[in-house]
């Protein structure tokens, strides 16, 4: 298991932060791996209380992104979910992006973006979510196939439409992330 943190780390280690938030939460979660072998969900949903999830955005050439309704969080969110144990987190975007969007790996970034740790909300037990946020580069005329029990809808937001949407309705730290994304 220890390998499989190590990994963690030097992907943590690897974001450059983009805030002072940013580079907050990865003292914190590089503080966490240093003194921790319990960074994987082993019994759903909050034990340990804190562990790893991978988000995987989706952005089409225009700067569209792609975002999932999703049914236990009640917000609009990327697609992604939890790292199982000793699975690398890159392994667990390609497995979530294709199983929750039938979409393939090609265009996903190597290593995670962003790093975000937050507070669970919705129809779960409270535990928290320490994200490595990456992106997958795509045209936006890809072929969904959901997943319509973990989604209630998904579509693609323009940037003006992100703008004029209500901001608790999402992630609390996705305009962050929007923020942090390099341009196309």
């Amino acid at each position: 298991m220890l390998d499989a943190v190590a990994v963690v780390h030097r992907m943590v280690a690897g974001i450059e932060p983009v805030d002072e938030l940013a580079g907050v939460h990865r003292a914190l979660v590089l503080e966490w791996l240093s003194g921790t072998d319990n960074v994987f969900r082993r019994v759903p949903p909050a034990e340990p209380p804190q562990h790893l999830v991978s988000y995987v955005v989706p952005v089409a050439g225009d700067g569209r992104v792609l975002l999932v309704d999703h049914v236990k969080a009640g917000l609009w969110l990327p697609p992604g979910g939890h790292v199982e144990p000793g699975e690398d987190p890159a392994l667990t975007a390609r497995r979530e992006i294709e199983e929750e969007l039938g979409l393939g790996d090609a265009g996903l970034s190597r290593s995670p973006i962003f790093l975000t740790v937050t507070g669970t909300v919705g129809a779960v037990q409270r535990h928290t979510d320490v994200s490595l946020w990456f992106v997958l580069s795509c045209t936006g005329e890809e072929e969904l196939r959901p997943d319509a029990g973990e989604f209630h809808a998904v579509r693609w937001w323009s940037r003006a439409e992100l703008a004029a949407a209500d901001p608790a309705r999402f992630d609390p730290h996705f305009f962050r992330f929007l923020a942090a994304l390099p341009p196309a």
